[in-house]
């Protein structure tokens, strides 16, 4: 398993980031934000990202895209996240993409697939029901009624639910309550009579959403994968998407902790460089080192996902706790070292840490993680 990107990779990743900087710095995130954006992100520059192809890297070519792989998503990801670049790519171009490329039909391949590549439609994937992430213990019912399903129940905390044109919903149609058996997802436009959505106001001042099902009529062909199957199903997009997630989080890191080593050689104190204290010194390179691993273990992971490991499970979760671990301590020290002027809204450093403490949630923390890959590894 290589650990370095090819040089189509870096490419990739080079082009994302002179893209970031240029096309959506934070100035963007933070028009966005005081603006009050609906959607909470710029169709303009999703339209961008779209002629650059980035919904369809994990897209067959026959549907338009490019099936690059999880690692050319995810460093396209990490880059976006140094500029807080707000965007539907991580609910479209991975979770919706994925679900739809791997478990879709042909006619569901067929109908969504070339869409998203177009940015003709956004996707959500409405998983969580509890403000603890454990899809097993989903209550929403979708029961069999001739050739139709009807759902009831609710789903919250939809990553982009504000905004999608596709709503991806687990829910049960057989089992009891913590039963891992009886999930089945299904695919339907957002606007179906019976859904109501309702916008989130999260610190971190992205797209989300709690999504309420009220007899809810689908036909048959919205099932997507076969029937009862998706507890294992959804922990597959599931695991991508917590890789592609943790990518982000490095980005995050990584942009939090340059911005503090800037301001470390700016800041006087005492007539000194704070910089030059080497109680700083040494909780920076502490930071250094946990950005460090966290780089290796998330692209072992994106390397896992595009190679088909058998490892794939544990790396994820690997990924999720080391990089939930690193951005909340770098988000928390880059407040520190700024002081009091960290937490001020003149100055973007703040950005950073509520959006540590609302991604640390995402697709289960890092207390979730580190059970879960203890017990995939037999502990």
């Amino acid at each position: 398993m290589k650990l370095v990107l090819s040089e189509e990779e870096q490419f990739l990743k080079d082009t994302a980031k002179n893209f970031a900087d240029e096309r959506s710095p934070i100035s963007h995130f933070r028009s966005l934000r005081d603006n009050n954006d609906p959607k909470l992100w710029d169709k303009d520059i999703w339209s961008e990202m779209v002629k650059l192809g980035w919904p369809g890297i994990l897209i067959p070519e026959e549907f338009g895209g490019s099936n690059f792989g999880v690692t050319g998503i995810g460093v396209i990801l990490q880059e976006c996240a140094k500029t807080l670049t707000p965007s539907p790519l991580f609910a479209t171009g991975v979770l919706g993409a994925y679900a739809i490329t791997q478990f879709g039909n042909d006619d569901q391949k067929s109908n969504y697939l070339p869409k998203i590549v177009s940015g003709e439609i956004t996707t959500a994937l409405a998983i969580d029901e509890t403000s603890h992430h454990e899809p097993s213990k989903t209550e929403m019912t979708a029961k069999k009624n001739d050739s139709n399903f009807i759902l009831n129940g609710k789903k919250i905390f939809v990553i982009d639910g504000a905004s999608a044109d596709i709503l991806i919903v687990l829910a049960r149609t057989s089992g009891v309550i913590g039963d891992s058996t009886g999930l089945s997802l299904f695919i339907l436009n957002s606007d179906t009579s019976g859904i109501e959505t309702k916008k989130l106001d999260m610190a971190d001042s992205r797209n989300y959403a709690n999504i309420s099902f009220n007899e809810v009529i689908i036909d048959e062909s919205s099932l997507l994968g076969d029937l009862e199957t998706a507890g294992e199903t959804v922990e597959s997009i599931l695991d991508i998407g917590r890789i592609a997630m943790s990518a982000e989080m490095l980005g995050n890191a990584e942009s939090a902790f340059e911005i503090t080593l800037d301001y470390l050689k700016q800041r006087k104190q005492f007539g000194a460089l704070i910089g030059s204290f080497q109680a700083l010194q040494h909780r920076a390179a502490e930071m250094f080192c946990e950005i460090e691993l966290t780089k290796s273990s998330v692209m072992a992971a994106m390397r896992a996902a595009d190679e088909n490991s058998n490892e794939l499970q544990r790396l994820s979760s690997l990924s999720k706790t080391m990089a939930g671990e690193t951005l909340h301590l770098v988000s928390n020290e880059a407040i520190q070292m700024h002081g009091g002027i960290g937490v001020t809204d003149e100055y973007d450093i703040g950005f950073f840490l509520k959006r540590a403490r609302v991604a640390e949630q995402i697709f289960g923390s890092a207390k979730y993680h580190t059970e879960r890959y203890a017990n995939l590894s037999g502990f």
